[in-house]
């Protein structure tokens, strides 16, 4: 079951992203942030999927960096930018106030303090990993998807789009993997594999709804 839902999973992360498109750039961009903050927080739950394994947040990654790239692609760089900064606050945030929850002593009647440690009491390693690789790679695909619309201003948007996510999750996948896991896992090569490998298949299942919101698209800058 766990590839069928993968595959829900993946097309409402998409039509959702169709829908803030449409609904305008504010819309868009609290939805990059708020698939960043979720990509964030489930990332530490794994999951078996053709075989291999994942985690569950790799769908949101792609979400975000898809929006991004729409955000950029219809609404200008500038948006894109503040969008990033944006998503990344937002990572800070919750890590900050979820440390400072933590911190509260729960009373003899609590039952939830183990659900929020396992949750949120993440290694600051892992954390610091979760944002650096973020960060960077969003900036590094806003820079290069400009590139593309610069000097392949005739090509499918969807070509560049395509382009970018490829470079964008290859990217954050060494980055995560090397800062966050290695030393921690036996075969750091094949954990970088498998996870480009499950983010490309998601990637290549965007294709279509990427062409798609073309046409339900706000009118561009």
């Amino acid at each position: 079951m766990n590839e069928v839902l993968f595959f829900i999973h993946a097309i409402l992360i998409f039509l959702l992203t169709i829908g803030s498109l449409r609904l305008g750039k504010e819309a868009l961009m609290c939805w990059i942030v708020l698939q960043a903050v979720l990509a964030n927080l489930f990332v530490i739950k794994q999951m078996t999927i053709f075989s291999m394994e994942a985690t569950c947040s790799d769908a949101f990654m792609l979400g975000s960096v898809l929006a991004l790239n729409l955000l950029q692609e219809f609404f200008g760089k500038e948006a894109a930018k503040r969008a990033i900064y944006l998503a990344f606050l937002g990572m800070a945030t919750l890590a900050l106030l979820a440390k400072l929850h933590l911190a509260y002593e729960s009373s003899a009647h609590d039952w939830s303090h183990q659900a929020f440690s396992t949750l949120f009491g993440q290694s600051p390693r892992l954390l610091l990993a979760s944002l650096t690789s973020f960060f960077i790679a969003q900036q590094c695909d806003m820079r290069f998807y400009q590139w593309m619309r610069t000097h392949f201003a005739k090509r499918s948007y969807v070509l560049r789009i395509t382009c970018s996510l490829f470079l964008s999750q290859a990217l954050d996948t060494l980055l995560f993997s090397f800062l966050g896991l290695y030393g921690l896992v036996d075969n750091i090569t094949s954990i970088i594999v498998v996870s480009f490998m499950i983010k490309m298949i998601i990637a290549i299942t965007s294709t279509p709804f990427t062409a798609f919101a073309k046409r339900y698209a706000p009118i561009t800058v």
